[in-house]
């Protein structure tokens, strides 16, 4: 299928992930289960949603000069990903993600940025045609701050659409906001960006008013099991997800972008790609862990004909 090119420039982490009951308190020790290790990272886990998908894809990151950073290189090579933007960098491991998940789904998340703090914007310059040369750039927060601002910059000047995650939630400039073309929060993320607290249908398109107004012409505000409120140019929807039995929502919303970014640049319809990565997340969110439960493409149209 003619695809468009992609870029994702982002974080990579090994993902150490313990199944509890519920989450401990303060001072409280928890009985865990089912501990596991698995490769994530907001950047890693959307590249490899979006080359499952059947994107042409390449990745701008970094990993320690660790075993895993080797072994995570080797295994997105086997996820359609161009990993020859990824380097190893000396005297740094791969970034790690302490991540507890309890009995309903949910996780909690801690993170040392290893490597990844090495995505600077002069890292970003030595592989700034990748940039220049695609169609699409989709990014996240767990880079530095400056580093994705260039790289808007850097796609802005170049007639690169810019996809941004806003995750993890945190407040951003202006500066960045009105180079963005596709804005993908969750409610935590829109009311961080916003100020508004997103507790109904009215509340959710407010905020997305609020961030057509930071220049932005096309707002996705995931709302969990509800699916995603479409904002384009003001004119807002519901477009419902997909009923499952969840067993982690571990990277669900990585794996909504990433998808969501791939059927784009297919050429679907906004609406028709937000079906294509609520259907990619359902199935997702029916498995454990990150990278693991990413689907690939024939998974994901097998699903769709059968909503049908």
């Amino acid at each position: 299928m003619e695809t468009g090119k992609l870029v994702v420039i982002g974080s990579i982490n090994t993902d150490h992930i313990l199944n509890i009951e519920q989450f401990p308190h303060p001072g409280e020790t928890v009985i865990g289960k089912q501990y596991k290790v698995a490769f994530g990272g907001k950047g890693a886990n959307q590249a490899v949603a979006a080359g499952r998908s059947g994107a042409d894809i390449a990745f701008i990151a970094c990993v320690g000069t660790d075993d895993i950073g080797e072994r995570i290189r080797q295994q997105l090579v086997t996820d359609r990903i161009d990993t020859q933007p990824i380097e190893a960098i000396a005297d740094s491991i791969t970034g790690v993600a302490l991540i507890f998940v309890n009995a309903e789904g949910e996780n909690v998340i801690g993170i040392d940025d290893g490597a990844n703090a090495a995505v600077t914007p002069d890292y970003l310059a030595r592989y700034q045609q990748q940039v220049i040369d695609a169609d699409a750039l989709l990014l996240q927060l767990e880079s530095p701050l400056e580093t994705v601002i260039a790289a808007a910059r850097l796609a802005k000047q170049h007639q690169t659409q810019v996809i941004l995650n806003p995750a993890p939630a945190r407040e951003l400039p202006d500066e960045l906001l009105a180079m963005i073309d596709i804005i993908t929060p969750n409610e935590t993320e829109a009311q961080r960006l916003t100020g508004i607290a997103v507790d109904s249908d009215e509340d959710v398109a407010r905020a997305a008013q609020a961030l057509h107004g930071k220049g932005i012409c096309t707002v996705i505000i995931t709302l969990g099991s509800r699916g995603v409120w479409l904002s384009e140019n003001g004119n807002g929807k519901l477009i419902p997800g997909f009923k499952v039995k969840v067993v982690d929502t571990i990277a669900a919303g990585d794996i909504f972008n990433g998808a969501l970014v791939t059927a784009l640049l297919e050429g679907k319809t906004m609406t028709d790609a937000v079906r294509f990565a609520h259907a990619a997340a359902a199935i997702a969110v029916t498995l454990p862990g990150a990278q693991p439960s990413v689907p690939w493409r024939e998974e994901i149209d097998a699903f769709l004909q059968q909503q049908e």
